[in-house]
């Protein structure tokens, strides 16, 4: 792994500040949309621009942090002071302009790829690889990269805000008006189609190191199972217009049949497989091998080793074929112009508040669990004690937790992503990454370099099951946890994906998709606000349909085009 992971490699020479301004195109650094995008090193530059558009400032814009507040399975937390997080798990807006970065860093991203789609589409690679066949494979994964990318960016405008504007040209002009909801995935659609269409037909194994991390034809595979089931889910169970159709631009549509079938490829061809131990997929199953002693005996015990998040040539670990499209990230300097950003910022704010133990280490206290999670999960299974992190209790490394420093605690933290440490050589307790990768600043907020997966293969498993209505995928799930086989329904679908896939950024837009949101926050949850004993009830609210508000920056600026979102 790098240490810089696509570390503002290069700065696109195309930006829109909002969509609704003329695109910017000034020369930077000498080069211009003119007399760029003619060599392959000029593409790599514009597509690492494209995925450092992921990454947002705001906390709030961050996808994970967002959706993982909102879900019914973590609660805000924090502080007394953290009132933000509160805010947004109570579904109340802390400021006009919360998820604005997210607005703009997608369209930035858009932007980019919308460069890249349409001078790629021109350039001559011949002279710069020794076979036509490698310049045109080149060519074809630049371009169709760059579809999944606006795909993906308009996947995620369209999940939070509803219909979006949509931009899909250089010159598009300004002032555009926000689309339909249908409209908008039906260009989400359209590209990913296309990308898969594009892409190299390469599976995952014959990949090289460099390509990990990268987008590819599986991925886009992948992501049209989870765009099917989400506009199809949204528009049925919350629109109140009922569909088993994806729409495309062209008029023409995906039927779950169609969809089945990418996602058969995917299962068949790919080279993606499950990792044999779900629990080796965290780093937390890696931290005694690291430490050179036993510091967390629940994973000695288990015998867990991890697998890296190096592909399948891996620098540490023994290879991850499981993890299909990832948010990477490296470290940080306070020198630096947003210099926290490239960090794994979910680690640090759900981290343990004003604990700092070995191995787990001291973070914000945001996204506490609903005790109801580990209460109603079956303890024979294995994914219970590998994504849920109990308080107080010394084979888990937390038996010296000080409890009563933050608010909604409920004993318990996520696992997956949680701050990592462990004693160096010298003795001193240090981040396991920073460890890992040699970097010198070891401040405890600049220390998480854990990739962010936003699809794995046991997702696709699940999704074949739920798009098909049969119960393969999901018994291929359930026999990497060594539970017994069971017959396909939708209630054991919904439990499949909360217990395999917890914390990872998915659960709040199932429940949306499935219509289960209205009821999702009824109960009551017990918990302790700095030391006092409380019970706290979300208050979702139905007008709002499962979206967040439009920036009220954007709905200003553009001058009465916008309307903004319902209850909001």
């Amino acid at each position: 792994m790098k240490k810089i992971i696509y570390f503002i490699a290069f700065v696109s020479l195309v930006f829109v500040t909002s969509c609704e301004k003329e695109l910017d195109t000034t020369n930077l650094y000498g080069k211009s949309l003119e007399s760029y995008y003619k060599t392959p090193t000029d593409i790599e530059e514009a597509i690492a621009g494209v995925y450092n558009a992921i990454y947002t400032p705001n906390v709030h814009s961050n996808e994970s942090m967002a959706a993982n507040l909102m879900s019914d399975m973590m609660l805000g937390g924090g502080g007394p002071d953290d009132k933000s997080a509160k805010w947004v798990d109570n579904f109340e807006d802390p400021a006009e302009d919360t998820y604005r970065d997210m607005w703009t860093q997608c369209y930035n991203g858009i932007a980019r790829t919308n460069a890249i789609i349409e001078k790629t589409a021109e350039a001559d690679f011949s002279t710069f690889f020794a076979t036509p066949e490698l310049a045109i494979e080149f060519k074809n994964q630049a371009i169709g990269e760059a579809l999944f990318m606006r795909a993906f960016f308009y996947f995620r405008l369209g999940k939070f805000f509803g219909g979006v504007p949509l931009i899909t040209t250089i010159d598009s002009p300004k002032d555009v008006a926000r689309a339909s909801y249908s409209e908008t995935f039906a260009q989400v659609a359209s590209d990913l189609k296309l990308a898969i269409e594009t892409m190299p037909d390469k599976s995952f194994p014959s990949m090289s190191t460099a390509e990990y991390g990268h987008a590819n034809k599986w991925v886009a595979q992948a992501y049209l199972g989870r765009v099917y089931l989400f506009y199809t889910g949204y528009m049925t169970n919350m629109a109140g217009q009922a569909t088993s159709d994806l729409p495309l631009v062209d008029g023409g549509s995906l039927s779950a049949s169609d969809v089945k079938g990418y996602l058969d490829d995917c299962i068949s061809r790919s080279g993606y497989a499950l990792t044999p131990d779900f629990r080796n997929l965290w780093p937390y199953s890696y931290v005694n091998q690291s430490a050179g002693s036993t510091v967390l005996p629940w994973a000695a015990n288990e015998g867990l080793s991890w697998v890296g998040q190096d592909g399948t040539s891996p620098t540490f670990g023994t290879g991850n074929y499981e993890t299909m499209f990832m948010q990477r990230f490296s470290f940080g300097d306070w020198g630096w112009s947003n210099g926290n950003i490239y960090t794994n910022r979910l680690a640090l704010f759900t981290g343990i508040r004003d604990n700092s133990l070995v191995p787990f280490g001291q973070g914000w206290g945001w996204c506490t669990i609903n005790p109801k999670l580990w209460n109603t999960w079956d303890d024979a299974d294995p994914r219970k004690q590998g994504s849920i992190l109990p308080m107080g209790v010394a084979d888990q490394g937390t038996g010296a937790y000080s409890a009563d420093k933050g608010d909604h605690e409920t004993g318990f933290f996520n696992k997956k992503y949680i701050a990592i440490q462990h004693p160096d050589p010298s003795g001193a307790t240090v981040g396991m990454f920073v460890q890992l990768y040699g970097w010198g600043n070891t401040d405890m907020q600049l220390m998480h370099a854990q990739d962010f997966i936003f699809m794995r293969f046991a997702d696709v498993l699940l999704m074949h099951s739920e798009i098909s209505g049969t119960a393969d995928g999901m018994n291929a799930v359930r026999a990497r946890a060594g539970l017994p086989a069971i017959g396909y329904s939708l209630d054991a679908l919904k439990q499949e994906r909360l217990h395999e896939l917890s914390f990872e950024g998915l659960r709040w837009f199932d429940i949306v998709r499935w219509g289960d949101v209205d009821t999702a926050f009824n109960g009551t949850i017990s918990v302790r606000n700095s030391g006092v004993d409380a019970t706290y009830k979300a208050n979702y609210r139905s007008e709002t349909k499962g979206l967040v508000p439009i920036p009220e920056t954007e709905v200003r600026l553009s001058n009465g085009v916008y309307e903004q979102n319902p209850g909001w």
